[in-house]
This record gives structure tokens, C-alpha cells and sequence, in this order.
């Protein structure tokens, strides 16, 4: 269902406002590219500073310029259950195929809460659900117990897992199933977490690199791994560029570097600093970027 390389969109923004014509044309190269499916709204697309109608106009737009041709999976988490169901079931209507759901951030729910929050979900919102567990983000950890429960649920089909941990693909393999997808949620491990049995990465650095990411991912679907690791060389610097200061500042403005959006962030995200700048472009230009 959901597989390979994932971007998760970037938003980009002109004079404070989402820039909406640049936004469907980067779906559209993005598509083009190879990417195997999109994810608006995510954390890389700003989610949290959006305002409830641009987060439902965003997903909207990434459902009609992708037009069928790649699953849209939109960010729908909150720290609230109850905005989180509001979230998602706007996020049905625009037209979205599944949806990325992250663990409840700041809050610190218990194991058995953060069960109950996605089954509260998973009960009112009939999508295919991603849940995404980001303990550095989050605070708060979905155990690979709890993900089995999870797994258990009506419309949950697979993890984004950016907790940094590849043993954790088997463990969690038996816990929730074989059918279950698990996708990366860190660019650096992508190789090794497929080759432990991942089915794809939800990318960074596919914003700015989406014809390499793609061709890595089918390359270790082929389990043509030492093709993808002369591919992930190329991309080492840039996986690393992408966090050199709070993202998605870094992607922003490689974006700005290939005429995709301006860098353009919202606070309190702040652009990049001119350190970070040459960082950025001496990884784009080792990747063939620019």
C-alpha cells in the first residue's frame, strides 16, 4: 500500500502566506521524479504552524496535483485526541488515501494512553492510518508492545518509525505482523532499515533529492543493496545537511536553491544561518544537485 520514498512535503510560503501554485508544481516534480507516495503536512511541512483551514487547503492541493498517479498519506496528529479526529476526517474529505498520525507530543501519556488515543481514531476516521513514533519530538515513546496493540486496530496499517533503533524493525515484525508496514522516519538509516525487512522511508531529503531517494528505495527492494549504498554516498552529506539547524529550514532552502519555493519558514523556525548555507550547498553539490 504504502512503500518506497515518501517525501514529506515541504510547505512553502510567500510573504506569510501558503504559495499555492509553488506548492503544486513541487507536488508535480516530486511525482515526476519517482516519489512512491506524498506526505503533506507533516512535521517537515510546518504542520503545527499552519492554521486549521491552510492545513485542509494543503492537503487539498497535494490530493489534486497529485491526481491518483501517488498515495497521499496527510498529517493528522495532535497532542489533542479529539483535534486529531477533526484533523483526520478533513483530511478524508479533501481526499487523502491514509493518513500519518504522530504520537501525542508534550502531553506524556502512558502506554495505555497512547493505545487509547489511536483507537479513538482508528474508530472514527475510516483511512488507513500510519502511526509515527518520534520519541526526540514527543517526549514519549511507543513501545514495540503498545505498537502491536495498535497494530491491532481497524485502520492502522503501518509505523513511521524515526525512534532510530533498526533492531527494533524485527522485534516490531513479530509484534505486529508481517503485513504490517514499517517506513523509516530517519534518512540515514533507510538503507539498513529495509534490509532488516522496511518497506520505504518517510524523507527529508527526498524534498531536495527525490530521483536519488526513489532510486535507492527500489534499488533495495531489489535487494540490489550495494547499488543503493552508492547511491545513500551520495546523499550522506545532504541526509546530515537537512538537520544542520531546525528543520525545515535546511530543505527550504535547498528547495530555494533548484527555484522550487522561496526559504521561507515560519516562527519559530528561523531561516538558515550563512554557516549553514555552505553546508548545505557543498552536500547538494556532492549529491549532483546543483
Amino acid at each position: 500500500m504504502f512503500h518506497g520514498s515518501i517525501p514529506a512535503l515541504i510547505t512553502p510560503f510567500r510573504n506569510g502566506t501558503v504559495d499555492e501554485q509553488a506548492f503544486q508544481a513541487f507536488v508535480e516534480w516530486q511525482i515526476g521524479q519517482g516519489s512512491h507516495g506524498l506526505v503533506p503536512c507533516g512535521t517537515t511541512g510546518e504542520s503545527v504552524t499552519l492554521s486549521f483551514k491552510e492545513h485542509v487547503r494543503v492537503v487539498e492541493l497535494c490530493v489534486e496535483a497529485a491526481a491518483g498517479r501517488a498515495p497521499v498519506i496527510a498529517g493528522a496528529g495532535s497532542n489533542s485526541t479529539a483535534h486529531a479526529i477533526e484533523l483526520a476526517q478533513a483530511c478524508k474529505t479533501a481526499g487523502a488515501d491514509g493518513l500519518l498520525i504522530v504520537a501525542p507530543y508534550y502531553n506524556k501519556p502512558s502506554q495505555d494512553g497512547l493505545f487509547a488515543h489511536y483507537k479513538a481514531i482508528s474508530d472514527a476516521v475510516d483511512l488507513p492510518i500510519v502511526a509515527y513514533n518520534v520519541p526526540g519530538r514527543t517526549a514519549v515513546d511507543i513501545s514495540v508492545e503498545t505498537l502491536g496493540r495498535i497494530a491491532g486496530l481497524a485502520n492502522v496499517v503501518g509505523v513511521k518509525d524515526a525512534a532510530g533503533d533498526v533492531g527494533r524493525v524485527a522485534r516490531q515484525r513479530l509484534a505486529c505482523g508481517g503485513d504490517f508496514i514499517q517506513l523509516s522516519g530517519d534518512d540515514p538509516n533507510a538503507i539498513g532499515y529495509n534490509a532488516h525487512g522496511g518497506k520505504g522511508c518517510i524523507s527529508v531529503t527526498a524534498n531536495v533529492a527525490p530521483k536519488l531517494c526513489a532510486q535507492m528505495q527500489e534499488a533495495t527492494a531489489q535487494n540490489a543493496f550495494e547499488r543503493a549504498r552508492g547511491i545513500d554516498d551520495k546523499l550522506a552529506a545532504l541526509h546530515k545537511a537537512m538537520f544542520v539547524e531546525p528543520s525545515p529550514a535546511p530543505a527550504k532552502y535547498a528547495a530555494s536553491l533548484l527555484g522550487k519555493c522561496t526559504d521561507e519558514v515560519r516562527l519559530p523556525i528561523v531561516p538558515v544561518s550563512e554557516a549553514a548555507k555552505t553546508q548545505i550547498r557543498a552536500a547538494m553539490t556532492t549529491a549532483g544537485l546543483i
